[in-house]
């Protein structure tokens, strides 16, 4: 039998102290991902998988409340039809990979594999949209991009990711600016809530934004090097890609008109963001909403083996109607090993029962995060657990954001931004900006950062960070992932 001490958990170094060496760590030792032998790109473990699949179950409705189905298209895009509209192939030409050969062949037309799939659907939006009676037309899929990163990193950063991707088609400028922001909502809504993730919101700088879109808006979370991590964008596309597709449609007034366009994603990026945010020297830590599992009913064999095993399976049938529940029922390693392994693993709640808890008609609970022990009557626990759950959740997030709200600095000029990092205070630096894309751009050199995102909900007034010109907007800047 294995002893107490949990090789896993030693191993993991301090997060304080290296919190890079602390990230691939938890990631490999928790079983999340592992490295491909495909240069920079990573194989998720089917215990990451289950995190993303609690996302995807978790936005899938919110999609179809938003009005979205889900399809799919090709990975494949002719490159004739990235070079459709200007700024976007400009954009995306250094990230891009092609296919040049298939079946031993020289193709006529190289295949862009899909960096992201505007092209591709505006393809098909061409052939669909006819009238205004085809508008809205909302459309997400789940799928896979490439992207020919030179610099990789498991979740954060990797050759090829997974994604949703949302394109809507709008019969009015107003709708589709509507949407955009509607769905800007949907994402913060989800890091928030689901995620235990608090997030700035608000719209990128024209140097900043996604290329070949109107505007973009973002979701930007702060992760515990103070480093800004962009989580979730969502675009207004205008009419550029109506126009470069010849997407055009018949409105109730007899005229032929182009329509206006939006689109909207979430990568395992912010599985990145999940994991770095919340985990700790332990290990992994989960918030319960989307821990893969919630719940780990760990057997106490003492005595009666076989009451223990029948009390612990009644027990999981109960808890399964309504939360992820496993049984470690391993003979091989001590309660103590499989204490510091589910802990490792960042399950947000760990159930004990023995023979000494049978008798009592109880169980021991223990919280991944939050109060110690709690001892609960085993004949129906289910309403407690639950709120216990909801508070374990409000931890997460109420820790995240403590963190989030301190590390949030004011700064009135580069000098100002220098002297913050100087003294080690990381994070967003909140500054009022003229407008001028070329103060944003001069900021941030001058200051090693980028701009993230001008506030959606705040309003000032007062001098420009850069040229001291008037200023009503503010706008935060910061180091980045």
């Amino acid at each position: 039998m294995k002893n107490k001490e949990n090789d896993f958990v030693k191993e993991i170094p301090h997060k304080a102290e290296n919190i890079s060496e602390w990230y691939t760590s938890v990631i490999l030792k928790g079983k999340l991902a592992d490295y491909s032998p495909v240069r920079g790109c990573m194989v998720i473990r089917p215990y990451g998988y289950e995190i993303w699949e609690n996302i995807q179950n978790y936005l899938n409705k919110k999609f179809r409340e938003t009005g979205h189905k889900n399809g799919y298209f090709p990975m494949f895009i002719p490159q004739s039809f990235l070079t459709k509209e200007a700024e976007h192939v400009e954009g995306f030409a250094p990230q891009v990979a092609l296919v040049t050969k298939g079946g031993g062949e020289d193709l006529t037309e190289p295949l862009v594999v899909r960096p992201t799939s505007e092209s591709i659907i505006c393809s098909m939006y061409a052939k669909w949209i006819k009238s205004y009676r085809d508008l809205p037309l909302k459309i997400n899929q789940w799928c896979n991009v490439v992207r020919w990163e030179k610099t990789t990193r498991l979740f954060l950063r990797s050759m090829e990711f997974l994604w949703q991707e949302g394109h809507t088609v709008h019969r009015t400028a107003k709708e589709a600016e509507e949407h955009t922001e509607r769905m800007l909502e949907v994402y913060r809504e989800f890091a928030e809530n689901f995620l235990a993730l608090p997030v700035l919101t608000g719209r990128k700088t024209e140097g900043e934004k996604f290329a070949g879109a109107d505007h973009t808006y973002t979701i930007e979370a702060l992760m515990p090097d103070g480093q800004a991590l962009q989580s979730g964008t969502s675009h207004n596309l205008g009419q550029h890609f109506a126009k470069a597709f010849d997407i055009k449609f018949l409105d109730d007034d007899n005229v032929e008109k182009y329509p206006y366009q939006t689109s909207f994603g979430v990568s395992t990026r912010i599985m990145g963001a999940l994991i770095m945010m919340h985990g700790d020297d332990r290990g992994l830590a989960f918030p319960p909403k989307v821990a893969p599992t919630q719940i780990v009913i760990v057997p106490i064999f003492y005595g009666n083996k076989e009451l223990v095993m029948d009390k612990a399976i009644e027990l999981k049938k109960k808890l399964d109607e309504h939360f992820r529940v496993e049984i470690d029922d391993r003979d091989e390693y001590k309660p103590g090993w499989k204490f510091n392994e589910w802990e490792m693993k960042g399950v947000p709640m760990r159930i004990e029962i023995g023979p000494k808890d049978i008798e009592k008609n109880q169980i021991t609970v223990s919280p991944r995060i939050g109060e110690g022990k709690i001892v609960l009557p085993l004949d129906n626990p289910v309403e407690k657990i639950d709120e216990l759950l909801n508070d374990i959740q409000k931890r997460f997030f109420d820790r995240a954001k403590s963190y989030f709200d301190s590390h949030i600095f004011d700064a009135s000029s580069v000098d100002d931004v220098l002297n913050h990092q100087k003294e080690g205070r990381k994070g967003f630096y909140k500054t009022l900006w003229c407008g001028d894309e070329a103060c944003a751009e001069k900021f941030g050199d001058l200051t090693s950062t980028t701009p993230r995102c001008i506030s959606k909900t705040e309003q000032g007034e007062g001098k420009c960070c850069c040229c001291g010109k008037e200023a009503h907007s503010y706008l935060y800047f910061a180091r980045a992932y």
